[in-house]
């Protein structure tokens, strides 16, 4: 019991860690900027799982759409790099800025990389772990404009009555069945929103939101 005790704070402390309010960056540059649009361009995989990319891909543009922000369609700019010879995400990201935004006419670019995708299997629990790294450049001085980092971690939660040995069951069948067919989509979507919450770490409202300039704190 006491094994399983301590389990449950550890999980219960890795969700609230994901929870923890962060200080609001400094967003001179941003707002001196004063990006419309978004250019979201493939995203570096540094995982194992070579579906991640674009798994992850169909997570981003919702919540920079809500948030404000022209986002250009991710599959339209990923055949037009492609046929710009940039078909290959790591030549993306090292392209320059400036030429990127000049072919779809944007004010600047996202760029991000998946430091991690992954699930670990320990008989009784499976961690599923996503880690993303965001940066956002101008695409007038190709300098950093925000940038901010997210790990999230899952756990799945077990019940088992009370009993110490259907608990033990359960959790080895939950572990199972996450390790067969771990969902990684939850986590990069709660990851995107907050990343992009804002006051906090992320961005103020964009031009097409009802928020946009009322949510500064003050005026750059």
């Amino acid at each position: 019991m006491k094994i399983i005790k301590v389990c449950a704070t550890v999980i219960c402390a890795t969700l609230l860690f994901g929870c923890v309010q962060h200080t609001p960056k400094d967003l001179t540059k941003f707002r001196g900027q004063d990006p419309h649009s978004i250019l979201v361009v493939p995203v570096v995989n540094k995982s194992v799982e070579v579906t991640a990319a674009d798994y992850f891909l169909s997570t981003i543009s919702m919540p920079l759409g809500e948030k404000g922000y022209y986002v250009f369609p991710v599959n339209l700019v990923k055949r037009v790099l492609e046929d710009e010879g940039l078909s290959d995400a790591t030549l993306v990201h090292n392209a320059s800025t400036k030429r990127l935004c000049d072919l779809f006419g944007s004010d600047s670019v996202l760029y991000v990389t998946i430091e991690r995708w992954d699930s670990q299997y320990l008989v009784l629990t499976t961690t599923v772990t996503v880690e993303f790294s965001y940066v956002i450049k101008s695409g007038k001085t190709d300098e950093t404009l925000w940038s901010d980092k997210r790990t999230m971690v899952y756990q799945p939660s077990n019940s088992g009555g009370g009993h110490p040995i259907a608990m033990l069951i359960v959790a080895a069948v939950n572990a199972a069945v996450t390790k067969a067919a771990p969902n990684y989509m939850p986590l990069a979507k709660q990851a995107n929103m907050q990343v992009f919450a804002y006051p906090g770490p992320g961005i103020p409202a964009g031009p097409y939101s009802d928020k946009y300039k009322k949510d500064l704190p003050e005026n750059p």
